[in-house]
C-alpha cells in the first residue's frame, strides 16, 4: 500500500533548508516567548480575588497583549515583502495545511489583544502599557460592547489553544517522524 505521508530520506535532513530571515525569525521566537507569558498572566488575573494584585496581572497581560498585536502586524507586513521559504520535501497538501494554520494563528493574534483592548475601553477601563504610558478608553463606556468584546476574546482563547497545539504538533511530527528537517527554516544556520 502507497503510503500518503512519505518520510523523508535521511539523507534529507542533511540537506540545507530555505531558511526565513533573520528577522522573521527573531520576531517568530518573539512571538512565541511572549504567547507563554500572556497565557499564565491570563490564568493568574482571573484566579485572583478583587485586589491590587489583580490589577497588576490584567495589566501586565493587557501590555503582553498588546505587544503581541505589534508584533504580528510587523511580521505580516515582513511576510508581504519576504515570502515564506519553499518547503522542498512537504507534499502540497501538507504544505497547505500549514500555511493555513499560520494565517489562522496571525488571524488570532491580532483579533485577541484588539477584543480585549475594546473590552477594557467599552468597559471604561484605562490600559496602563507596561506602567509606562495610558492608554485611555477609545470608546463610549457600553456594557454591550464589552460583553460582546469579553464574549469574543474568550472563545478566542480556545482558538490559541487549538492553534497553537496544532502548530507544536506538526512541528513535532516533521521532527521526529517525517524527520524532514523543516524547523531549520525558523533556526539560525549551524556552522558545523
Amino acid at each position: 500500500m502507497l503510503d500518503p505521508f512519505p518520510r523523508a530520506p535521511a539523507t534529507i535532513a542533511r540537506v540545507e533548508q530555505p531558511r526565513y530571515t533573520a528577522l522573521a525569525q527573531a520576531l517568530h521566537w518573539l512571538t512565541a516567548a511572549l504567547v507563554l507569558a500572556v497565557l499564565p498572566l491570563a490564568w493568574v488575573a482571573t484566579s485572583l480575588p478583587a485586589s491590587p494584585s489583580k490589577g497588576f496581572f490584567f495589566q501586565l497581560h493587557k501590555s503582553v497583549g498588546i505587544t503581541i498585536l505589534a508584533i504580528v502586524a510587523l511580521r505580516i507586513l515582513w511576510r508581504a515583502w519576504h515570502p515564506a521559504p519553499r518547503e522542498p520535501f512537504v507534499p502540497a497538501g501538507l504544505a497547505l495545511l500549514g500555511r493555513i494554520n499560520h494565517w489562522l494563528l496571525y488571524l488570532v493574534f491580532l483579533l485577541m489583544p484588539l477584543s480585549g483592548l475594546v473590552l477594557s475601553a467599552a468597559a471604561g477601563n484605562t490600559t496602563q502599557y507596561f506602567f509606562l504610558f495610558p492608554i485611555p478608553p477609545f470608546l463610549e463606556k457600553n456594557k454591550a460592547v464589552a460583553d460582546l468584546a469579553d464574549q469574543i476574546h474568550l472563545a478566542g482563547q480556545y482558538a490559541v489553544y487549538a492553534l497553537v497545539s496544532l502548530h507544536l504538533l506538526a512541528t513535532a511530527w516533521h521532527l521526529i517522524v517525517r524527520r524532514d528537517a523543516l524547523l531549520d527554516r525558523m533556526l539560525p544556520r549551524q556552522d558545523v
